[in-house]
């Protein structure tokens, strides 16, 4: 299946160029191409697009402040010629961030990720039977096989994610976003934007820290309240 896409950016060659690596990807389809925010939502209204290609500095309205406008956002993959914002493009849930120039290795390893993601929001939408206990996650050349019950916690390092398992730790080139899709809720629950916690592996609570076999994972401020309504609020023993 094809993964529908659009390019926004107010630059006509940089549009050009991403265009041509757009069309040596195989599994990409290139939807159409728009110069600001305004040609991206006429060009969300009329297609299904699962991928945005969003330059950050474009006139009138930014890509950073275009994305945080819209409610249900596709994935998202920056494209800028400037580094500083690589923070909030992290903090936006953004499967990449590109500094033009975009070499094509660098820009069809974003792609890879994006494919990775669309698959595993694709399998997490179906029904599974009850007794998948595990998954399977990329890692180098290799394929690992994760157990839920071996499952520690998940932590978000720039452009990967580090599994920590109770055998040893695995890192693979997704995006936070991408897991939490894909984990059961009952099981796990994110903590903080970098953190996914096993539900089950969690020992105690001591004010913003959260802690799991001993190591202290924090808890955002953002997400304290629905995590203490999650983990305690309706199982602590009352006098």
């Amino acid at each position: 299946m094809k993964i529908n896409c659009i390019i926004i950016d107010d630059e006509p060659i940089a549009r050009k160029g991403m265009a041509e690596y757009v069309s040596d990807v195989d599994f990409l389809e290139l939807k159409g191409q728009g110069e600001n925010a305004a040609a991206a939502h006429a060009l969300l209204s009329k297609e299904n697009i699962d991928l945005i290609f969003l330059d950050i500095q474009m006139p009138k309205m930014t890509g950073i402040e275009f994305l945080k406008e819209l409610k249900n956002p596709p994935m998202v993959i920056f494209t800028t010629a400037y580094s500083e914002y690589a923070l909030q493009g992290f903090e936006l849930d953004v499967l990449d961030y590109l500094v033009k120039p975009i070499s094509f290795e660098r820009f069809l390893r974003a792609c890879q990720k994006a494919k990775d993601f669309y698959n595993l929001k694709q399998l997490g939408n179906k029904t599974l039977p009850k007794t998948d206990d595990y998954f399977f996650i990329r890692c180098e050349d290799r394929f690992e096989k994760i157990v839920y019950d071996d499952l520690l916690y998940m932590e978000a390092m720039e452009n990967y994610v580090i599994f920590h398992t109770l055998k040893e730790k695995y890192i693979s080139y997704l995006t936070l976003k991408a897991v939490e899709s894909y984990l059961p809720a009952d099981k796990f629950l994110k903590v903080h934007k970098s953190f996914i916690v096993a539900i089950p592996k969690i020992e105690s609570i001591d004010g913003n820290d959260i802690y799991v076999k001993g190591k202290s994972i924090p808890i955002s401020r953002t997400l304290k309240e629905e995590v203490m309504n999650k983990l305690v609020n309706n199982k602590l023993l009352k006098r």
